[in-house]
């Protein structure tokens, strides 16, 4: 009897970095569900990020990461957009990044290198956002 390989997107570490932004995706709107406009720019006045500067930078991470898994890596410093619409964001390339990962398109980096560089980060700054939660 033959083995079939599976497709990219049944492939068992590629599920399990789609399990990761999963969890990333409920921890972030456990905070950022129902945050006032307010809390974007909570500071406490050391020379750490913003709440909407910290956002920027984690959907900074998952377009970097879409353009790694796609194979064509860019970076970009987004400038905050109001609060709302950094919150869609966050959500928005998230999802870009999943729905590459749950295709059958090739990645251009292993997932090791996905999950170490942006996704890693990215779970690090989630962690930081319920500091000055609501």
């Amino acid at each position: 009897m033959e083995s079939k390989t599976p497709s990219p997107a049944a492939d068992p570490s590629r599920q399990l970095l789609r399990h990761t932004l999963a969890t990333l995706a409920y921890r972030g709107g456990k905070t950022l569900r129902g945050a006032p406009e307010t809390f974007a720019g909570f500071s406490t006045g050391e020379k750490g990020r913003t709440p909407a500067q910290i956002l920027a930078h984690m959907g900074d991470l998952f377009d970097w990461a879409l353009s790694i898994a796609r194979g064509k890596q860019e970076w970009h410093d987004s400038t905050p957009l109001s609060w709302s619409q950094e919150v869609k964001r966050f959500f928005k390339t998230l999802q870009a990044f999943d729905d590459y990962l749950a295709s059958s398109l090739p990645l251009g980096a292993p997932v090791e290198q996905l999950f170490q560089g942006p996704v890693a980060d990215a779970l690090t700054h989630t962690g930081q956002l319920p500091c000055c939660g609501v």
